[in-house]
């Protein structure tokens, strides 16, 4: 049987269907990038954060959330999380106590991620393209902290960006140095042994479980943004097809 066949009645009229859609869909997509564009222009200059929406608020990844982006916030920027709860929770609680702009942008999902209550900023997301562009487009640095699947994505993202120079290079810190060790070891003995990636690869990213060290770094990069409150960059190609 070609599953391919839309001659059977009621699969050609799903496909017809499908196809009548798709043009709203295109505005739908333009929506949330316009929205995204407006509102967050305002908040740079900004620090995104990922991490795991699974973390309890008694585990030491938490409470390590929530101390950088109160010193980052400390520091003068406002912080930008997937808006959820979990580590992404913890962040913008810090970065409301460190007296920062705290961001969500949370995603639907079919199983509820409602939004945390430390935001003051919340965007609702449909399409996960277009949230990961807003992620990196008005930050000028990227915190990692432990999660799944979707954290890895958002890691990944942030790297192939910066290896293929798609995006001004930024900095890119994994904080929970035990939790991505295995990783990193499978990225050096895999990864890069295999010719997979370059020696010079392995330098798009640091690591380090000192929240005082992530604020070095990332001030060390973005020091000239703060005193102009601007972003590092104009818009990044190859995000949207481009």
């Amino acid at each position: 049987m070609d599953m391919y066949n839309n001659s059977h009645p009621k699969r050609s009229g799903v496909v017809r269907d499908f196809a009548e859609e798709e043009p709203w869909r295109v505005f739908r997509i333009m929506s949330e990038l316009v929205e995204g564009f407006d509102v967050l222009s305002q908040v740079r200059p900004a620090v995104t954060v990922f991490g795991g929406a699974r973390t309890s608020a008694d585990h030491r990844h938490y409470q390590m959330g929530v101390e950088l982006a109160k010193g980052l916030a400390h520091d003068g920027f406002s912080i930008i999380t997937g808006g959820g709860p979990g580590i992404m929770e913890a962040v913008n609680k810090g970065a409301r106590e460190g007296g920062g702009r705290s961001v969500g942008l949370n995603i639907e999902l079919p199983f509820e991620q409602e939004a945390n209550e430390y935001l003051d900023v919340h965007i609702e997301f449909r399409y996960f393209f277009c949230r990961k562009m807003m992620f990196l487009k008005y930050s000028c640095g990227v915190v990692v902290l432990p999660g799944g699947f979707g954290t890895m994505d958002e890691l990944f993202e942030s790297l192939t960006l910066i290896q293929t120079s798609k995006y001004p290079r930024f900095p890119v810190v994994m904080m929970g140095a035990d939790y991505w060790q295995g990783l990193i070891e499978w990225l050096k003995d895999s990864m890069l042994r295999e010719g997979n990636i370059l020696p010079g690869d392995m330098d798009t990213f640091k690591v380090t479980d000192d929240p005082d060290e992530v604020r070095k770094i990332i001030r060390a990069h973005c020091d000239g943004l703060l005193a102009v409150g601007e972003h590092h960059g104009s818009p990044p190609t190859g995000l949207v097809g481009e």
